[in-house]
């Protein structure tokens, strides 16, 4: 009797392992943002919609990537234009550098998310007091900046943002496995859940269950976008 209660304890036991076992990396929704730093738009969406990401169980069922070029222009002369001015290309740079330099997203979004905040408050030029906010170092992202790496950082997003297909006609454009979300990006956590394979459901999925089936209902307000220049 203690035997066969024991093989019942042991089936229950393997059973709950394999619902609880992490997410396999194949099992993955990938996630894309391609953004610039000063658009209002873009900053509204990293923090107050694209932190749901890391704050809820989604954030284990999602490869996040964030690409700061968006909108940016090269001249003739291989000079940037960027859509909202020369801090732009400053921020945008930065934010690539920070990437780059905290490779662990928690790390690198905590850094941006404070930049796109002070954004929001129109507080953007104090943009360095995030180094303290967030308990990061600065040397890090200065050395980055000014030894050229940060350029060819930009470089890298500028020729990746120009190979998207079908090329991005405003940012924020948001890519859930590989596909663009246009216009309906505000809906992402519906199309990451719709897009999620694996077995362990997060609940923020479950919470989303109705609201996954309005995925093409147009929002009446018009796109909060930042349109090609």
């Amino acid at each position: 009797m203690a035997s066969h209660n024991q093989n019942f304890i042991l089936i229950i036991l393997i059973s709950w392992l394999m619902f609880q076992s992490p997410v396999s990396s194949q099992d993955k929704v990938n996630l894309s943002l391609y953004y610039e730093s000063l658009c209002p738009y873009c900053a509204d969406f990293i923090v107050n919609k694209l932190a749901k990401v890391l704050e809820t169980d989604l954030a284990s069922i999602v490869n996040l990537r964030l690409v700061p070029w968006g909108n940016t222009q090269i001249a003739p002369n291989t000079s940037w234009i960027c859509q909202h001015g020369p801090a732009e290309c400053l921020l945008n740079t930065v934010e690539a550098c920070a990437i780059k330099v905290w490779s662990n997203l928690e790390t690198h979004f905590k850094f941006i998310n404070c930049v796109e905040r002070l954004h929001l408050e129109n507080r953007q030029s104090s943009w360095q007091s995030c180094f303290s906010a967030t308990g990061l170092s600065q040397t890090p992202i200065k050395n980055c900046y000014n030894n050229g790496l940060g350029y060819r950082l930009e470089k890298a997003y500028a020729d990746e943002t120009a190979s998207l297909n079908p090329n991005h006609r405003f940012v924020p454009w948001v890519l859930v496995n590989n596909q663009p979300l246009q216009e309906d990006y505000q809906n992402f956590i519906a199309y990451i859940c719709r897009a999620y394979r694996g077995r362990n459901i997060p609940q923020a999925c479950k919470n989303k269950a109705l609201e996954i089936n309005k995925i093409n209902v147009p929002d009446s307000t018009g796109p909060r976008v930042c349109f090609r220049g």
